[in-house]
């Protein structure tokens, strides 16, 4: 099973946890190939990677992948300054097979991923969890203004994603993406979020909800309920940012699977922690008044 992860410099620290986790909890890892899709990664990083997963006695394959996210995406609307998050859009020109797992860098996964191997797409593109109506959507206006959706119609969080790459190649999905980028290039509010649901236009297959669990920062509790799932640590701030420790309710989970490897690796205070810090300054501002004030 492949399973491809896209990240920078500042998604490491988060990503330590994320494969901890996932290989701890799966139940046999030498069914697997980890693919890292890196823009921005140096040597030293990929080499941390790789001792980590040997020190959590992964079993499995390793790739990696290089990519230069400004070159390749910036001509489209920016995260913060930054373009690494369009990279999943090109899982399907380097993983051959026709399935693979996406994962974000900002998760725990508690639950065996191989639970979904053999998954039933029914010819659709992708399989996602955790949809709402797209009213409720960061992106909403665009997709009911331009595109001419309807509000109710379904609309998918594209952290944890099971993609149908064979479907992606037999129908073009790179050309079709290319052309809808060009054509909304700085109306993409949720960037590469908002390109693949529009690409499939409400039509995808459901994975568990289990797969995709929200916790935000203020709340106690993931979303649902459940033992085992993927914990999703959305919006900001994350557990690992500054204050982080002290404002998300879910940091004692994160940090069980953060290993004294990775935190002497990535839990320094340095420039691009501070910038971030600097502009999520609104969240944490948000956050401390409600929690302490």
């Amino acid at each position: 099973m492949d399973v491809a992860f896209n990240i920078n410099y500042l998604g490491l620290e988060g990503l330590g946890a994320t494969l901890c986790s996932l290989v701890r909890n799966c139940s046999n890892s030498t069914e697997l190939t980890l693919w890292f899709f890196c823009s921005d990664i140096k040597e030293r990083d990929k080499n941390n990677i790789r001792q980590l997963l040997e020190n959590e006695h992964f079993g499995g394959k390793i790739e990696i992948v290089d990519f230069d996210a400004e070159k390749e995406f910036g001509h489209l609307r920016s995260l913060h300054g930054d373009w690494t998050t369009y990279g999943r859009l090109l899982i399907a020109n380097h993983i051959k097979s026709d399935v693979a797992l996406y994962l974000d860098a900002d998760l725990v996964v508690e639950l065996d991923i191989l639970r979904i191997k053999d998954f039933e797409f029914n010819d659709e593109l992708l399989a996602a969890a955790n949809v709402n109506s797209v009213q409720y959507m960061l992106d909403n206006t665009f997709m009911i203004n331009k595109l001419e959706w309807s509000p109710e119609m379904l609309y998918f969080n594209a952290g944890v994603l099971l993609l149908n790459l064979k479907e992606w190649r037999d129908n073009d999905v790179e050309g079709k993406w290319k052309t809808l980028s060009s054509k909304y290039a700085q109306d993409l509010m949720s960037h590469d979020q908002t390109l693949l649901n529009a690409l499939c236009e409400s039509k995808f297959a459901m994975l568990p909800n289990s797969f995709n669990n929200f916790w935000y920062p203020n709340k106690e509790e993931a979303e649902l309920n459940q033992d085992k799932s993927i914990l999703h640590f959305v919006g900001s701030p994350k557990p690992w940012d500054l204050l982080g420790s002290f404002l998300h309710y879910g940091y004692p989970v994160w940090k069980s699977y953060n290993t004294l490897f990775w935190k002497k690796c990535y839990s320094n205070v340095n420039y691009g922690k501070l910038s971030r810090s600097w502009k999520i300054r609104r969240s944490l501002l948000k956050h401390l008044k409600g929690k302490y004030f």
